[in-house]
């Protein structure tokens, strides 16, 4: 019979033909739409993964859980059904295809088949079988993979050498992360061609970098024991990260000593890239993690923003014993008073009693909260491993303003974030620090007021001459500022910094509870950069 399967041609308008003997009608028989149509349909189901709409297209009802199982079993994140031309005959259609399938982690995998259509009820419809999923699948089959995994790429230091063999320290440990058995979890997460119990990274680097590192496995495609393809895989790509191995272990000399939990950080200011991390204890990375009041080498951020706002270094300002401020009463480290001075030299004696009051007088809480974000605090960090955000909460009173002003009050930082402003000051911009170059981030660097980071750098370069570091045994052209962080309520102790830079190194040093920054703190970092 003919396509359209047309009996009577009456007119254009009319197909009916009276039978005075039967008093009925005879209707002119057509067939409705075309298999090209019908198969476009089913096919734009199977693309969408929409079974619904394929089994409308069917002549009668079928199960189509195969092509759910070809989704699931190969991993398919995208497909797309290429329609060739129709061959028709009496009653019948066959319409060629091309299916491009996008699996997980694998590529894409190509292969031809055919839709065969029948009229049924005049109306063309898919005449659905395994075979048209695909040629060779038979009922009961199913599709799986089979990977072959390329051997994992490395994880370097800056000057090429492998970092996570297991023969670099435990800090570096910390941030390489390490090889454990993929759970269902971790199968979910990444997908095919990933099984439960093969090797994936943990933790740090290893983590971050996942399929980087791992590569692409070589990946047959399997119908039940028969191999249909083979996907070919790719090698891993190396990451090198940004540790300096000499400056890695003079940190790790200078804390290693060290009684009370001792971290250091250190950035170079030129790039923002991470050039050491050290902790002396393995318990947890206090270095990235741990949160901290950053206590008087904040004032390096609120002096930045006093300078910015037109104090001057050399102007007048002064130093009681005690001051109050919104109702707080402050005091200064051992209770100490030095009278009429400059602001410089209050920022080298580490004066509370001036601090608080300028930053009432001439800050708010506003440009406070601006200052500590234009060096880091309240931005986000993508360093390549898990770290902590600094955060500055605005004040919501005169007296946590005059808190926040030498780094006490709600705001918190880790040595990563102490580092971070040391390279700030040390450079002009501050940016985002990084363990890998070229890392996307979301922060953007930022320019620092050029006239108030030079007053500043004089300013930090006064604590080491005369101020709270000058016997911490510092080496010459070392700029820096201590800071005591109280703890605790009611108070428990202190924590230890020291923050400064010495040419294209700036870094951070926290003792946790180890009391008075320049007497504790200062000096690791004057072991650390007699160490480069």
């Amino acid at each position: 019979m003919a396509r359209g399967r047309t009996i009577v041609l009456v007119s254009a308008t009319s197909v009916l033909v009276v039978g005075a003997a039967a008093g009925g009608a005879y209707y002119l028989l057509h067939t409705r739409g075309t298999p090209a149509e019908s198969a476009a349909r089913f096919a734009a189901g199977w693309q969408a993964g929409n079974t619904a709409t394929m089994s409308a297209e069917l002549a009668r009802p079928q199960s189509l859980a195969a092509y759910d199982q070809l989704r699931k079993g190969l991993g398919v994140t995208a497909t797309k059904v290429t329609l060739g031309a129709v061959r028709e005959g009496d009653d019948r259609a066959a319409v060629p295809y091309t299916a491009t399938l996008t699996l997980a982690n694998a590529g894409q995998w190509s292969y031809q088949g055919t839709i065969d259509l029948v009229v049924h009820e005049r109306a063309w419809k898919v005449d659905w079988k395994p075979s048209t999923l695909h040629p060779d699948l038979t009922p009961g089959a199913g599709f799986s993979l089979k990977s072959r995994w390329p051997q994992r790429a490395a994880i370097t230091d800056a000057d090429g050498r492998r970092i996570d063999d297991g023969s670099a320290g435990g800090s570096i440990q910390q941030l390489v992360g390490f090889l454990d058995k993929a759970t269902d979890d971790d199968v979910k997460k990444y997908g095919p061609p990933y099984k439960t119990g093969q090797a994936i990274g943990r933790g740090g680097l290893q983590a971050t970098f996942q399929q980087r590192l791992a590569g692409t496995p070589a990946t047959d495609i399997k119908l039940g024991d028969k191999t249909l393809s083979t996907l070919k895989g790719a090698t891993g790509k190396p990451l090198e990260t940004t540790l300096d191995p000499s400056v890695q272990r003079a940190a790790v000399a200078a804390v290693d000593q060290m009684d009370k939990p001792t971290s250091i950080v250190a950035i170079k200011p030129s790039t923002g890239g991470i050039l050491a991390v050290v902790n002396n204890r393995g318990d947890m990375n206090r270095a990235l993690d741990g949160q901290y009041a950053p206590g008087s080498t904040f004032k390096a951020v609120t002096a930045l923003a006093l300078l910015t706002e037109g104090v001057k270094a050399d102007e007048t300002v002064q130093c009681p014993q005690y001051a109050t401020v919104g109702g707080l009463k402050i005091r200064n480290s051992e209770h100490a008073s030095f009278g009429s001075l400059s602001f410089s030299d209050s920022f080298a004696h580490s004066c509370n009693t001036s601090f608080a009051p300028l930053a009432q007088d001439k800050l708010g809480g506003d440009k406070l909260k601006a200052a500590a974000e234009s060096v880091g605090f309240n931005q986000p960090l993508k360093i390549g491993v898990p770290a902590r955000q600094p955060s500055f909460p605005a004040p919501e009173s005169d007296a946590e303003l005059a808190a926040s002003s030498f780094g006490q009050a709600r705001l918190v930082a880790t040595p990563l974030t102490m580092a971070s402003v040391a390279a700030a000051i040390a450079d002009g911009t501050w940016r985002p620090p990084t363990l890998v170059e070229g890392r996307k981030q979301e922060a953007q660097p930022h320019e620092l007021p050029a006239d108030a980071v030079r007053a500043l750098r004089q300013m930090m370069r006064a604590v080491v001459v005369k101020g709270t570091a000058k016997d911490a045994g510092l080496p010459s052209s070392t700029y820096g500022k201590t800071g005591t962080a109280e703890y605790g309520n009611p108070v428990a102790g202190s924590h230890a910094w020291f923050m400064g830079y010495r040419g294209d190194v700036a870094f951070a040093v926290i003792v946790e509870g180890g009391g008075g920054g320049g007497k504790v703190a200062a000096p690791v970092g004057a072991r650390f950069l007699h160490g480069l």
